[in-house]
């Protein structure tokens, strides 16, 4: 009696499941999310973002990414854009790279993309949320959201304000990150968000010389983990110093090589049908 059905603030065990979502920009639209998590950071999450964003766009699809990595943010970094973002009466109009594809980051919202971001959790929270709801999202195919490392109060958010189709975990071989990444695995269990599978990045080095694959930093585990989740390997990404010369340089969507060639396709037909 007397309920206004709005759940985002009452604490009645109704019996009715409460939807959390985050409502989009009435003037945007977004197809297919998919989060890229990482159980820590410095295994290359955000240039997997990039990647993939640029594999997906040179498919022909109308791409954007949500950077939700308020305190280190990095995509604008990797696509050479610096322009500001600016705003008119119906929201905040995001920033669109050489080949199209649509990005926000706080960096873009800064007076100086050096300036540290020195904000509590319901502050960082709630940016992430005007992310989805504040920006004007131009008929979106696929939302890649670049996530910060962990299992924190940024991962939730995201999980609980945004229709998240799926996740991709990023890890690297080493033994002690394959036990992060099932940390990983496990939220988007607990949030009941599917897993869309596993990219192993620093997989291995290919020598230029012999050709041989040397995996320098040990065996890879990421098979097991895969096993273990019933999900699958989308990738195994070598050390590439010329693509990461060019993440590192804004150059993005000029990286040879078809890394997430076979991921991105097998992510497309994976959502759509």
């Amino acid at each position: 009696m007397g309920c206004n059905h709005d759940c985002s603030s009452c604490s009645s065990a109704c019996g009715e499941e409460k939807d959390l979502h985050e409502k989009l920009n009435e003037f945007s639209s977004v197809g297919k999310v998919i989060a890229v998590v990482s159980g820590k950071g410095g295994v290359g999450k955000s240039m997997v973002t990039s990647m993939l964003a640029v594999t997906l766009r040179r498919m022909g699809k109308k791409v954007a990414i949500l950077d939700a990595d308020i305190t280190g943010p990095s995509i604008p970094k990797a696509f050479g854009i610096s322009k500001k973002c600016v705003g008119n009466e119906l929201g905040i109009l995001p920033a669109i790279t050489e080949t199209g594809i649509e990005m926000i980051s706080i960096n873009l919202l800064l007076k100086n993309e050096t300036d540290p971001v020195v904000w509590r959790a319901p502050m960082i929270s709630g940016t992430v949320k005007q992310f989805w709801s504040d920006v004007l999202w131009n008929d979106v195919d696929y939302m890649l959201v670049d996530m910060p490392p962990g299992t924190g109060d940024v991962p939730l958010t995201v999980f609980q304000s945004i229709p998240v189709d799926g996740i991709i975990v990023v890890a690297s071989p080493q033994e002690l990150v394959g036990m992060i990444v099932e940390k990983a695995v496990k939220m988007a269990r607990m949030m009941d968000i599917p897993i869309l599978g596993l990219v192993e990045n620093m997989s291995y080095f290919c020598c230029t010389e012999c050709g041989k694959r040397h995996a320098v930093f040990g065996d890879s585990h990421i098979e097991d983990i895969a096993e273990r989740y019933d999900t699958k390997v989308l990738a195994k990404l070598p050390i590439d110093p010329e693509l990461a010369e060019k993440i590192d340089s804004g150059r993005a969507e000029a990286f040879d090589g078809g890394y997430l060639d076979e991921a991105a396709a097998e992510l497309d037909e994976m959502l759509n049908n």
